[in-house]
Order: structure tokens, then sequence, then C-alpha cells
């Protein structure tokens, strides 16, 4: 029951926090047996819930045991269907022993369930692919081996992308992959399981690079990062949704792999022409998209005209939202920082933080507009429904103001400074060819 509840506060929370959750190839799930869902790991308690949100049936998830570490705590994890399991990097946590966590996981197996394992161990926000532990693989390949060679038990990989994990309003993309049985591999397991593990592991690595967008090491994936954030833009329309930009990612990551080992004096080139663009762009206080406009100023002043009108008609609408969301959303933004420094905890401490202090803080403005006007029902259930959906409005104001602040500068710069503009587009251009073209 409490699972059931939960999930649904967690759906509505995930949606509330991220804008966009784009689901790719679900029907994978789509099996009767049991089942191993293997993911990456790269936003701790997100990634669970995500996955448990999109699940058709409930699921179970190995859980590192130094969050069961009091009563309270392991008795609300366990009816959340988390299993803890101590970790070799870990001291061990009391009252967890993780031969019992293996027969529990056997059984729920051999019962059909589904179990959510992250074979890197750890959570990092990151494209690289960290090495994967094997537990994964023995407990598929024991489970199987226990009825068998019959359970029909089926791996299914999942990739989970974020746009900015960490931050407010950014984007996901879940990435499912056909799954594969483990039967192939049970003779070699009988014999030697180290063996057998290992090659299984190998093969999950393949399933989870299939549906992801990984790089080699550190260095690929601050270049490949930077120049997707430097050459993305809804104008050349490779960033219009979660998708296109996750494809753009990848078509960089792969030219990117090409050139490294084809031409890597062609690499250094785009690496430097990178450094120079963003340097500009910073410096000058660009967005990058920008340069793929126009250059019409007439235009853009007719725009800042219309937008500005719009300014005047919503800033009313835009101060409701304001006052009545500011104190949750910046307090927030204080208390998180206070209680993590990794980024991988922002995104699951706001929305568990949200879930608690936004209703509070609504339930305050009711009782207050209920005291000081005394007004009939329909018009406080009305305001109580306005107060969330204006804070997005709120939110989505400020952005736009931003944008616009933005734009004038463009304006400024294109009236006083237009061949600094136009070269830093044939840079872009450049940039691209250098990318893109043999």
């Amino acid at each position: 029951m409490l699972y059931r509840i939960l999930k649904v506060l967690m759906r509505i929370g995930i949606n509330l926090y991220y804008s966009e959750i784009k689901v790719r190839n679900e029907r994978y799930l789509e099996h009767t047996g049991p089942m191993i869902i293997i993911a990456n790991h790269p936003n701790t308690l997100v990634d669970a819930l995500l996955i448990g949100i999109i699940s058709p049936r409930p699921i179970y998830y190995m859980t590192k045991a130094t969050f069961f570490n009091n009563k309270l705590k392991m008795r609300i994890l366990r009816s959340l269907n988390m299993i803890p399991v101590n970790r070799a990097t870990e001291a061990k946590t009391q009252g967890v022993d993780n031969s019992s966590t293996l027969e529990e996981c056997y059984r729920l197996l051999a019962e059909g369930k589904t179990l959510v394992i992250f074979p890197e161990g750890n959570s990092q926000m990151e494209l690289l692919l960290r090495q994967l532990k094997s537990g994964a693989a023995r407990i598929a390949l024991e489970s199987e081996l226990r009825g068998n060679g019959t359970l029909n038990l089926k791996v299914v990989p999942v990739g989970l992308m974020y746009t900015q994990g960490e931050k407010f309003r950014s984007s996901i993309m879940v990435n499912f992959g056909n799954g594969i049985g483990v039967t192939h591999y049970l003779e070699e397991f009988r014999e030697n399981q180290s063996s057998a593990a290992r090659k299984l592991t190998e093969e999950f690595r393949k399933l989870l690079e299939g549906v992801l967008v990984t790089t080699q090491n550190k260095e690929q994936e601050a270049l490949v990062t930077a120049l997707s954030d430097a050459l993305k833009s809804r104008y050349l329309h490779n960033a219009s949704d979660v998708e296109s930009e996750v494809g753009f990612m990848k078509k960089i990551r792969d030219r990117i792999e090409v050139l490294t080992l084809e031409k890597p004096k062609k690499v250094e080139q785009i690496q430097q022409l990178l450094w120079n663009l963003n340097w500009k762009t910073q410096k000058l206080e660009i967005k990058n998209d920008f340069l793929d406009r126009g250059l019409r100023s007439s235009m853009f002043i007719r725009q800042i005209i219309t937008s500005f009108i719009g300014l005047i008609i919503g800033f009313p609408v835009y101060l409701f939202g304001l006052i009545h969301n500011i104190l949750p959303f910046k307090f927030t933004d204080f208390i998180i920082p206070k209680i993590t420094k990794s980024k991988e905890f922002y995104a699951p401490l706001a929305i568990l933080i949200g879930l608690i202090i936004y209703p509070l803080n609504y339930a305050f403005f009711a009782i207050l507009f209920y005291q000081l006007f005394q007004p009939e029902l329909w018009l406080l259930v009305v305001y109580c429904v306005l107060m969330p959906v204006l804070g997005f409005f709120a939110y989505s104001f400020s952005k736009y103001m931003q944008h616009i602040s933005y734009k004038l500068n463009y304006i400024f710069l294109l009236m006083n400074k237009k061949e600094v503009i136009l070269e830093m587009k044939e840079q872009r251009k450049q940039l691209f060819q250098l990318i893109f073209e043999d």
C-alpha cells in the first residue's frame, strides 16, 4: 500500500521537477516472466524512482545498506521494495547480511518479480560508463541455475540520460534496450562461476553502451559535452527536445571518436576554435544559438517591442506566482548545498523537500486568504489551484525576462560590433565543418 502511495507522489514530484521525460522502447518491459533491469547510475535516487514510475508492475531495488542505518529507515525503505546490500567499499551496516540479500533476490526472481540493479555500484553525473560489478550477472546466472534453465529470466538494459539532471526543469531521456536471456552461459557457470559472470558482465556493458551516449574517458567527455553545449540550437532544430539533444550529442561523440583515431590534429583545431568561441560568447554575454539567427536588427526590434508588451501584460500574473512560491523555492536552493556537496543528490533532495514544504506553504496562504476575505468555497479552491500553476508561470516568466535581456544585448552588439558577430558566426560555421565534414 505504501509503495503505491509513494509511487504516485514520486511520479508527481519527478514530473514537476523535470520539464520533459522522454521514454523510448518501453515495449521491452513487456515480459511475463522474471526480469532484471540493469541501468547506468547518474542521479542517485531519481534513477530508481524514474524506473519505478515507468514500470507497469512493482519492482524491487538493490540499495546500498548505508541507507538502512536505523530501524525507522529500515522499515520505510523495506516497504518501498528496497533490498539492502553491503558494498565492499563501505563498512557493513548492522542487521544487513549479504547472503540473506542474495537469497531474497533469488526468491523474488523465482516468483517472477522484477529486480533493478545498477551494476556501476555508485552514482556519478557523467557520460562515462564506469566499471560494472559482476553482482547482477551472478544473480541472473544463479537464479537461472536454480530454475534448471527454465526460469525464462530476461535482463533488460536501460540508459538514463539527463540534460542537466541536478537542475529544475531540465530534461530526461529514458532509453530501454532489447533484453537477453542468460542460459547460454549456464554450462560455463556450472564449471567456472567467475569466468561466466565476467563474460556476462561484459555483455551487459555492451547492452548499456547501446542505449547510452558514452565516452571512452573524461577528456573525451569534457570535449563532447562542451561541443554539444556550444553548438546545439533550437534554430537548427538539434535541440528542440531532449531526444534531439541526445541524438546531436551522439553524432558529435561518434565524429570525435573517428577524428581522434584518424585525424588527431583536427581534434586539436576543434578544441582551440571551441575555446576561442566560448571565450567570446561568455565575454560578450551572447547565447550560442543566437549566432544561428539572421542579422536583421529591425526583426529583433519588432520582437523586442512585442516581448515588452507581453512582459507588461504578464507581470501582474508573474507577481502573484512569485509571491506564493518564492519562499519555498529560495529555501530549497539554500538548504540543499548545506546538506550535500554532491550534485547527484540535488534533484532527489529537491523533490523530497518540495513535496513537503510546497503543500505547507500553500496551506499557509490558503488559511491566510480565508481569514482575511472569508471567500466562498469555489473561490478558495480556485485560489489554491492558481498558486502552483502560476508558480510555474512565474518561473517561465523569469526565464523569459532573462532571454529578453540577452536579446537586447545582442541587438546592441549588432548595431555597434557587427564585425565581431560576423566573425563569431564564421567561427561557428567553421567548427561545424571541422567536426562533420571529412
